[in-house]
């Protein structure tokens, strides 16, 4: 259509534009007719209110959820595991206790340990750092004994910050029971 061919059109079609507003309150007096037919909608909007947040952390758990099995569809294994299957069971093993002493850490954080628990997930983070270095090493030098017994002392050394620092807050604890009792 030619420019001119569309001012004439609206020309025509101008008489049937609706450009009224509308009365005041009328989106209150529309919801209230409303909320009388369905009875389930309120015209405060705290419906709408409710299910938002509900929303959004539904829609965080799908994110969550579609990134899991995400991830979890390469089924490429790193790591001791890639090795052989004596290797995975050490790595399991090694992992899941490395995960109870990151729990009984986790239980016995107070104002007094925090900062012995925080200087330990330093030198964890440090570790674990060190560790995906060596899983590369292990890819590149086409699994290396060498770089195999460094990834176990990986593990060996960071179950050893682990308990060295809960033997260290039960000394705390120790220390705290200790001067509690003699001011009693």
């Amino acid at each position: 259509m030619k420019p001119d061919d569309l001012d004439t059109l609206f020309n025509d079609l101008q008489a049937d534009f609706d450009i009224q507003q509308p009365a005041k309150n009328h989106e209150k007096r529309f919801l209230d007719k409303l909320n009388k037919q369905s009875g389930n909608y309120k015209s405060n909007g705290s419906i709408r209110k409710l299910w938002l947040p509900v929303i959004g952390i539904a829609a965080s758990i799908v994110l969550l959820i579609s990134l899991t099995v995400g991830t979890n569809s390469n089924p490429e294994i790193t790591g001791l595991a890639s090795v052989s299957p004596e290797m995975a069971k050490t790595e399991s093993f090694f992992t899941a206790t490395i995960s109870a002493e990151l729990k009984k850490l986790e239980a016995s954080s107070n104002s007094d340990t925090r900062l012995l628990i925080k200087d330990a997930m330093v030198q964890l983070n440090r570790l674990e750092a060190e560790y995906n270095v060596l899983i590369s090493d292990l890819i590149e030098s086409g699994q290396d004994q060498r770089v195999i017994y460094a990834m176990i002392s990986n593990f060996q050394n960071r179950i050893e910050v682990l308990e060295n620092t809960l033997k260290q807050i039960e000394h705390v604890k120790e220390l705290n029971n200790n001067i509690l009792e003699k001011t009693l």
